[in-house]
């Protein structure tokens, strides 16, 4: 039986760590969940990494000593069950062949359904509709305000599995699609090729970011790219806030030449008197824009699907097959 360990920095995080998930795990073998991994020094934590065979992380998950490259100890696999591997897992360890996954696929499906949301409440400016009403109004200006996906000019920036899903929902509306991203070979049908950013936003008026955040595209949507765009032209990023030029967007967005429908923000919050919180063209969803279904602050009666993914390669992993999501230093490289 396989020896499992997860080291929280603080306290584990009850999104991962639900009673069904743990119970799910006993199938592995034992698993010792170690709080307060923040007081430990590196080399404490690189002594209990080595005495496990698969160490789980995820989010508030203790960073691993990049010791652990060269030594790894009984150490033969590390299962991130959350998205982003970077905050724990250095580049040393990807490069030393030692397998690392992480939940692949599995934002795809709710970020995108949360993507199509803001756009078409943005479109159809639903924020301002919503305020005409409170305010004692009732029907906002036809010449004005308003828009539609089908007949316009859709950007897409990046085309991970997030962004293909995204380009799937949009298939009933019957939109022109240009997308930019470099790093992909194949792109899906009835989609053009832009090979510049430049190229991409003098094309289009409606631009939804899915790229990753890198050191090549931090602040890649500039002020000189906004101004592109067409008046009443529409920018939706659930992405990462740190690839547009926040400043750039918001004085964009304070004249009222352009809207938009922000998930992300960088820093990703807003203080309470910022007056960006009163704009009628933009809408802000605070990062919740992938939620689900409420629980009532009930307990998980079942796994949820990245849990499910975990537990699949977990047992991909004891049996000997190939594992999914797996990171080459490429990948790790490209994902945020």
């Amino acid at each position: 039986m396989m020896k499992l360990m997860h080291i929280a920095l603080d306290e584990p995080d009850p999104r991962i760590w639900s009673a069904v998930f743990r119970k799910a795990l006993d199938e592995f073998g034992q698993l010792e969940v170690i709080a307060h991994g923040r007081g430990m020094t590196e080399d404490q934590r690189a002594a209990l990494v080595r005495e496990t065979d698969v160490l789980l992380t995820g989010w508030n998950a203790a960073p691993i000593p990049a010791c652990i490259a060269e030594e790894p100890g009984r150490l033969q696999y590390i299962c991130n069950i959350t998205g982003e591997i970077a905050r724990f897992i250095p580049m040393e360890i990807v490069e030393s062949g030692l397998p690392v996954t992480n939940w692949g696929d599995y934002p795809a499906v709710p970020v995108a359904e949360g993507a199509l949301a803001l756009l078409l409440a943005v479109l159809k400016d639903m924020h301002c509709q919503i305020n005409t009403v409170r305010e004692g109004g009732w029907r906002m200006d036809m010449h004005e305000h308003g828009g539609s996906i089908e007949g316009s000019r859709m950007g897409i920036y990046g085309l991970g599995v997030i962004g293909r899903r995204f380009i799937e929902l949009l298939r009933p509306f019957r939109c022109s699609i240009k997308v930019f991203d470099p790093y992909v070979e194949v792109i899906p049908a009835n989609c053009e090729r832009c090979h510049s950013l430049e190229d991409l936003f003098d094309s289009v008026n409606i631009i939804v970011i899915h790229a990753a955040l890198t050191e090549e595209t931090r602040k890649s949507v500039t002020a000189d790219l906004l101004a592109r765009l067409p008046r009443h032209g529409v920018v939706i990023n659930t992405a990462r806030g740190g690839i547009v030029d926040q400043d750039a967007l918001f004085a964009e967005l304070e004249s009222g030449r352009l809207r938009a429908g922000l998930d992300v923000l960088d820093p990703d919050y807003l203080p309470p008197d910022h007056p960006a919180r009163t704009w009628e063209n933009l809408i802000l969803t605070a990062h919740r824009v992938e939620q689900g279904w409420p629980d009532f602050h009930q307990e998980p009666t079942r796994l949820n699907r990245m849990q499910e993914i975990c537990i699949d390669n977990l047992r991909r992993f004891q049996r000997g097959e190939p594992l999914k999501f797996t990171f080459s230093p490429t990948r790790y490289l490209l994902s945020t």
